[in-house]
């Protein structure tokens, strides 16, 4: 192994334990023995696994960094190169110029990613609960997490990058930071397409005032200064905005690729297409059920009934849709574990979640199925049915962990939320 890949690893781990440190949950020499232990259980299986190659990696990443390496790097990102969206091509580009293995390079970006979800469920569940433990423990839940060990350090795969851009957006929005939630909500939309199964929880945190009309042209403007280098190098404009409807076409046929979807118990239909279409209207209309039902209730929207809410989503709005693939479950993945560590009574949910991702990436990984597609399927449904009782438990005011509010607040000392502080100043 190249030295200077490992020092590169070693400055994430260091990083790592930046984030915690700064977050003042690791304080003694006890705590910081058993973080540093923890840190090399993370990262020394991640370098361990850097030279592993996929067939997704030879037959596109490593052509598209050649492409660049054999085109001028920078100079050649004005060019259509594959199916990824703009950003992460950048960073292929950049890898052109290196002499360290652009395998390397690919996993290490994934990597880093990595540490930037885990803060960000941190982030998340220190909005919920006080305690340190738990707040340790996301981290490094996250970090150890089967689906993103195996996603960006053996498949060498970029999922970590725009579903951390997405917690770091929500954990953004709770803390009241909305102008800074809309720019990472535009850059993990920019990275990929998949980032659709969670930006809608972006309505309730309108509905809760925490993110404000006037915050919404943020989204657009940071998206076109995202893909305004390769415009500038000669790609139209129009491409760049096209891009992932173009994608769209380029999914494939078959209604399934691995994946727990509704269409691992449906595997056999008579009409594929209109199958598709029903399931992309089912989709659509559970994003709108849950939108709606949320919007009726929205003076009980707090972070805990917002987070629960954006798990439904990242799991059934992928579970409905066709031509889903192995991995795009993952932004459920990471917010399901999230989930538990602000809300402990809700743990099957992300052991159901992280069971059907995982029957996905044995099935690629290992070439053949270790269950059916079927199983993890089932298994999903019982999530959403879990998470759709807790939600209306919610908004009904008998909340999952047995307190009013976040922070154990009653009901009758409870904050007011954003909408309702609008409500009051109209009327004043």
């Amino acid at each position: 192994m190249d030295i200077r890949v490992t020092l590169l690893i070693l400055i994430e781990a260091l990083f790592a334990a930046y984030l915690l440190w700064r977050s003042g949950c690791v304080r003694t020499a006890v705590q910081w023995s058993v973080v540093a232990t923890l840190l090399l259980v993370a990262f020394v299986p991640r370098l361990l696994a850097l030279k592993y190659e996929t067939k997704d990696y030879l037959d596109f990443l490593a052509r598209w960094v050649d492409f660049y390496r054999q085109n001028g790097g920078f100079r050649a990102i004005g060019k259509p190169v594959g199916n990824y969206n703009i950003p992460y091509l950048y960073f292929l580009a950049l890898f052109s110029y290196s002499r360290i293995k652009d395998l390397y390079l690919i996993k290490l970006l994934s990597i880093f990613f990595d540490v930037l979800l885990a803060w960000g469920g941190m982030r998340i569940v220190s909005r919920l609960t006080d305690k340190p433990l738990r707040r340790v423990g996301v981290f490094f839940t996250l970090l150890l997490l089967p689906t993103v060990y195996l996603n960006g350090s053996v498949w060498g795969q970029c999922d970590s990058i725009f579903v951390a851009l997405a917690v770091l957006a929500l954990a953004d929005a709770m803390e009241d930071h909305p102008v800074r939630a809309m720019v990472m909500l535009a850059l993990s939309f920019g990275f990929k397409l998949q980032a659709v199964f969670v930006m809608p929880v972006f309505a309730l945190l309108l509905f809760a005032g925490k993110i404000k009309w006037k915050h919404l042209p943020v989204f657009p403007l940071t998206y076109v200064i995202l893909v305004l280098p390769a415009v500038i190098a000669g790609r139209p404009f129009k491409d760049t905005i096209m891009l992932y409807f173009n994608q769209t076409g380029s999914v494939g046929s078959s209604l399934n690729y691995n994946s727990s979807s509704i269409f691992g118990i449906f595997r056999h239909v008579q009409n594929p297409e209109a199958a598709a279409t029903a399931a992309i209207v089912a989709a659509f209309l559970f994003m709108l059920l849950v939108i709606a039902v949320c919007g009726m209730h929205y003076e009980r929207l707090n972070d805990r009934t917002i987070l629960i809410a954006a798990v439904l989503l990242a799991i059934g709005i992928p579970f409905l849709l066709p031509h889903m693939h192995d991995r795009y479950f993952f932004a459920a993945d990471a917010l399901s574990v999230i989930l538990v560590f602000s809300l402990p009574l809700l743990a099957p949910v992300a052991a159901l979640t992280q069971f059907a991702s995982l029957l996905g990436y044995y099935a690629y990984l290992v070439m053949k199925f270790l269950l059916y597609m079927d199983r993890g399927s089932w298994a999903l449904i019982a999530a959403l049915i879990v998470l759709g009782v807790s939600l209306a438990c919610e908004l009904r005011g008998a909340p999952v962990s047995g307190q009013h509010a976040a922070k154990g607040k009653e009901p009758e000392d409870r904050e007011m939320t954003g909408a309702e502080e609008n409500v009051l100043d109209n009327q004043q």
